[in-house]
């Protein structure tokens, strides 16, 4: 029987709301046969109908859409046997470049000019009746700060920090709510703005005002009535303002000041006024995801500190929030501090810097609850003063974007299984709005470098595609006049930092601008995704070629090494100047690799001579590492384990070459007790280097080592995230603050960059690789090793779901696949036989002795 799986309109299956005017539509298949594959779908709304035979990236090529209106989608689709199935979606248009009516509304008597620190929140009201019965009602609504609504006394919507975190000064992301079972007669609809992103104290030089002196507020409330009339109530003069609410403090670092005690109808409340706004954004119904409430944790132990303060561990480090239900007087004040590790029995907040991570509550009278709705926090353990235990029932619940788990990975070593929940953890922890690189201290922000060597690892667990088209819409604006992308995206500068200051390209981290859709694009196979991004990648390459050639000559012209670079970020061994200083040979390969990518990327978007332009460049910059960077025996000078992956990984050398750094790198490995050596641009591929390099051995055994510096090290240190350094905790329980490598107290224990070695357990341990595209065509080649007896990888694709399930046990080898309809499966198995497999469940089994024998 076939069966559509899953429908989508701009990759949501409800609730979509848009401002494109081509939406796009893809969809999945699923049948209980083999072999089958589209024959022929039909897109119907209203009378425009489009037939097509391909499920990705669909777009509406019909009549213009108009503003504020619902569209019902159908779809009809036939296979390969004559079976049909049917489905529908509704999504709904938002202001289609129309500007809205309302205007922008601030306190006018409030003047913020103090340094390093956030506003007080602002509350905003407006009262209205309505007299007639509402069949339809949205809200439309916006901020510059961040913001959460109420009608009624009821919150509206689940999200939290709207309108979200971009380039405020090219784009603002507006939401839409539906609020038609909230309306009564009377209503009373109720804004909190506080300083957010856009206002608040926001980087480790904890600027504020970056793109507003304060808070201001945009919204429509859209009614229709049951006999056809309709009624628009805006932000305007008709609102009010107090700065005496509930909440009197918020910001991400320090948290949030809550007392329980205001009676905000008696508060001092003043009309507000209309706010020149000094950025012009383009205005957009969301187009990322909303960061929403997910899992909830109890503490699993707590215990009475010497400073007196009672420390409760949830088991989990994760961003999000306390939930306090407690038991207070009017005026009681309690005080809720937030730390990832105890030391000494008390919250170890050194590493946090000058983040408080801080809620404080005052109590009114009687039971109550408290949950922050304006800050997050970086932690595991909670501190509280000010109450007894048994008068508080504490829980906590993570906060992240709304990303839908696609992955799942399980193998016969339970250490490796914890490590893969530390790496899905880390995400969580850091794709808060836009991919972070810690949740906890002074910064929480846009480096690309992480997200671009960890972007194939979260696409394997997680459906990116809404998360990364939102940064990378900001990574287009922000991208500088010469081509450089910022180390940081949204940018905003950090005094006397440099490389944020002065535009450039920097390797690896601009990298993302390719290795972002890239990595989306073989997991979801939208190509619409690479034609977006075709003219920056293109235009940053432009950028590093011009670094690298910059007073050199001959070869040396591919040898990039100017002008600045994080290098081997973040190495085992060494300190800042250390890293920074193998920045030729990292950058040089980034050279090699990014322009390799775009020589595939030219060719997928019919662009042979760019095609042919960069495959070119990318074999002079990978002759250079070769000639230039290496002896003749493929050796470096001044050996480090990244200098031998990264050509190694990215196909720099031939086969005799990479056989010679391969034995190079396994040497060091060996050497070196199979520990991990490599910074931040080394560490996603050291396993691969080695284990398509015919050394997986080392492979294996680098990534099950247990001592310090190694993935399962800190597995056994009860890490239950990914550390942003090798040896955050040591074994003496004594941490590596980066007091004395330059990096100025520098650790953090939530960090997901070092977790992209979850790749190498999906695509070689599982053995599941993309090979076109979505996984339109994909391999399952499976590498046995480690004294594993079985793993078990999943992943939601866009075609549907993938399955690798193998166990070796004395029966023999045994794999259990299935391939989505629609796709090409390549399965190899450990013993060389090879089959082509389309759509269906298979079963393989092969003889112990023989797998052995082949291995």
């Amino acid at each position: 029987m076939l069966t559509i799986k899953r429908f989508t309109v701009n990759d949501m299956t409800e609730g979509c709301v848009t401002d494109l005017k081509q939406p796009v539509f893809s969809f999945a298949l699923e049948s209980n046969k083999q072999n089958v594959s589209l024959q022929e779908a039909t897109f119907t709304i209203g009378n425009w109908q489009r037939k097509v035979n391909t499920q990705i990236g669909i777009k509406y090529n019909g009549p213009e859409l108009a503003p504020f209106t619902a569209y019902k989608v159908s779809l009809e689709v036939v296979d390969n046997y004559g079976e049909t199935a049917t489905t529908s979606l509704t999504f709904e248009t938002g202001f289609l470049e129309n500007p809205f009516q309302a205007k922008w509304i601030t306190n006018g008597s409030y003047h913020f000019t103090e340094r390093k620190v956030s506003p007080k929140p602002m509350h905003f009201k407006r009262q209205f009746s309505c007299e007639k019965k509402v069949v339809k009602a949205r809200l439309y609504s916006t901020a510059l700060g961040i913001y959460e609504a109420k009608l009624n006394g009821e919150k509206i919507g689940t999200d939290y920090f709207a309108p979200g975190f971009t380039s405020y000064k090219h784009q603002l992301q507006y939401q839409t709510y539906d609020v038609t079972e909230q309306l009564t007669t009377s209503n009373e609809l109720l804004f909190t703005v506080a300083g957010g992103w856009a206002v608040g104290a926001f980087t480790y030089a904890r600027r504020n005002r970056v793109y507003a002196k304060r808070q201001a507020l945009l919204c429509e409330l859209h009614m229709e009535y049951e006999d056809g009339t309709k009624e628009i109530i805006t932000s305007d003069e008709t609102f009010s303002v107090t700065m005496d609410g509930h909440i009197k403090e918020a910001e991400f670092y320090n948290g949030e000041v809550y007392d329980a005690t205001v009676n905000m109808d008696n508060s001092k409340w003043e009309k507000v006024s209309i706010e020149q706004v000094k950025i012009k954004p383009e205005i957009l119904a969301q187009y990322g995801l909303p960061v929403r409430a997910k899992e909830a944790f109890e503490p699993i132990a707590s215990h009475k500190a010497k400073s007196g303060m009672w420390i409760y561990d949830l088991g989990q480090n994760f961003a999000g929030v306390i939930s306090a239900k407690l038991k207070g007087e009017k005026g009681q004040k309690i005080t809720f501090n937030h730390a990832e590790v105890v030391m000494e029995g008390e919250l170890f907040t050194e590493p946090l810097r000058s983040a408080k991570q801080e809620s404080v509550y005052i109590c009114k009278d009687g039971v109550q609850s408290y949950s922050p709705t304006m800050t997050y926090m970086g932690f595991r353990y909670v501190g509280v003063t000010g109450i007894e235990p048994e008068d508080l029932e504490l829980t906590a619940r993570a906060l992240y974007s709304n990303v839908e788990e696609t992955g799942f990975f399980e193998c016969s070593n339970d250490m490796l299984n914890q490590l893969q929940s530390n790496i899905k953890w880390g995400t969580k922890s850091n794709f808060v709005d836009i991919p972070t690189d810690c949740p906890q201290r002074d910064e929480r922000m846009g480096w690309t470098g992480d997200i671009a060597l960890f972007a194939s690892t979260a696409s394997y667990n997680f459906n990116t595609r809404r998360f990364y088209d939102k940064w990378l819409r900001d990574v287009q604006k922000e991208q500088n006049r010469g081509g450089g992308i910022p180390v940081t995206v949204p940018l905003v500068r950090v005094p006397f930092q440099w490389e944020i200051m002065i535009p450039m390209a920097v390797d690896h981290w601009g990298d993302a601008c390719i290795l972002v859709p890239w990595a989306e694009y073989l997991s979801r196979g939208d190509v619409g995704i690479l034609k977006q991004m075709y003219p920056t990648m293109k235009k940053y390459v432009k950028a590093c070629k011009f670094w690298a050639e910059l007073f050199s000559v001959g070869k040396h012209r591919r040898v990039w090494r100017l002008l600045h670079h994080y290098g081997d970020w973040v190495a085992p061994e060494g300190g800042l100047m250390t890293w920074m200083g193998r920045g030729k040979w990292t950058a040089t390969a980034s050279l090699a690799n990014t322009t390799n990518l775009l020589s595939q990327i030219a060719e997928i978007l019919d662009q042979p001579e760019d095609a042919k332009y960069y495959k070119n460049l990318s074999e002079e910059a990978a002759d250079a590492y070769r000639s230039l960077l290496m002896d003749k025996d493929c050796r470096v000078k001044k050996e480090f384990q990244t200098a031998y992956v990264l050509p190694l990984h990215y196909k720099m050398l031939n086969r005799a070459d990479a056989s010679k750094a391969a034995e190079h790198l396994a040497r060091m490995i060996r050497d070196n007790n199979y520990h991990i050596g490599t910074g931040f641009p080394g560490t996603p591929y050291v396993l691969f280097a080695l284990a398509d390099n015919g050394c997986i051995d080392e492979a294996y055994k680098m990534l099950l080592t247990d001592s310090r510096p190694s993935w399962l090290f800190q597995i056994k240190a009860g890490a239950t995230t990914i550390w942003e350094r090798w040896d955050a905790l040591r074994e003496d329980g004594t941490s590596n603050t980066g007091a004395d490598d330059g990096t100025n107290g520098m650790v953090s224990f939530n960090h997901f960059a070092n977790g992209a070695v979850g790749d190498f357990m999906y695509r070689r341990i599982a053995g599941i690789e993309p090979i076109e595209g979505g996984y339109k065509t994909f391999k399952i080649e499976p590498i046995l090793g480690g004294g594993l007896t079985y793993a078990k990888a999943e992943v939601e694709t866009a075609y549907g779901k993938v399955i690798s399930h193998w166990d070796l046990n004395d029966d023999g080898f045994f794999i259990e696949i299935h391939v989505p309809v629609g796709t090409t499966c390549n399965l190899t198995l450990p013993n060389g036989k090879s089959y082509v497999l389309h759509s269906g469940y298979y079963q393989f089994q092969e003889d112990r002795e023989e797998i052995e024998n082949a291995i």
